[in-house]
């Protein structure tokens, strides 16, 4: 492999890896679970007792599973990737912050340092470098049919 190909294999990894965890979890909070359900157990009664208005833990636990949901899906599939990667990025400052109000800090290495890491990985990764994303695709095919058009 030449190192075009294995930048772009490692990108590829790590976005696909990011997306499915995220799509995934999305899913699950959003038909198995459901948004309100994620809400209530993992937003309002944890929380109840912080300076946090009930009505933003509310809010908040409802928006988070389908932004997981529809972000994670995008990152893994590679379009519209830098937007994504953003929310799902919000979605981290925000448990983040949810976890240091009530849990102790060994949280953060389970789930959201790991998250962290790939995202930023993905995140400062050339958006031309990552080759297996449907945005390139997409970008190569347009560059190929204005080619041909031009010729």
């Amino acid at each position: 492999m030449n190192q075009t190909a294995d930048r772009a294999t490692a990108i590829f990894v790590a976005r696909a890896i990011l997306g499915t965890v995220f799509f995934v979890a999305g899913l699950y909070k959003t038909f198995m679970w459901g948004p309100v359900a994620h809400a209530r157990e993992l937003f309002v009664i944890p929380y109840a007792d912080t300076f946090l208005p009930v009505w933003s833990l509310w809010l908040t636990g409802v928006i988070v599973p389908p932004v997981e949901l529809v972000a994670g899906g995008l990152v893994l599939v590679g379009l519209w990737t830098r937007p994504a990667l953003l929310a799902l990025a919000a979605v981290l400052v925000l448990v983040t912050f949810g976890h240091l109000l009530v849990s102790p800090i060994d949280s953060l290495f389970r789930f959201i340092m790991p998250r962290s890491a790939l995202l930023l990985i993905v995140l400062l990764s050339p958006a031309e470098a990552d080759r297996y994303s449907l945005s390139f695709i997409l970008r190569w095919k347009r560059h190929r049919n204005a080619e041909v058009a031009a010729a």
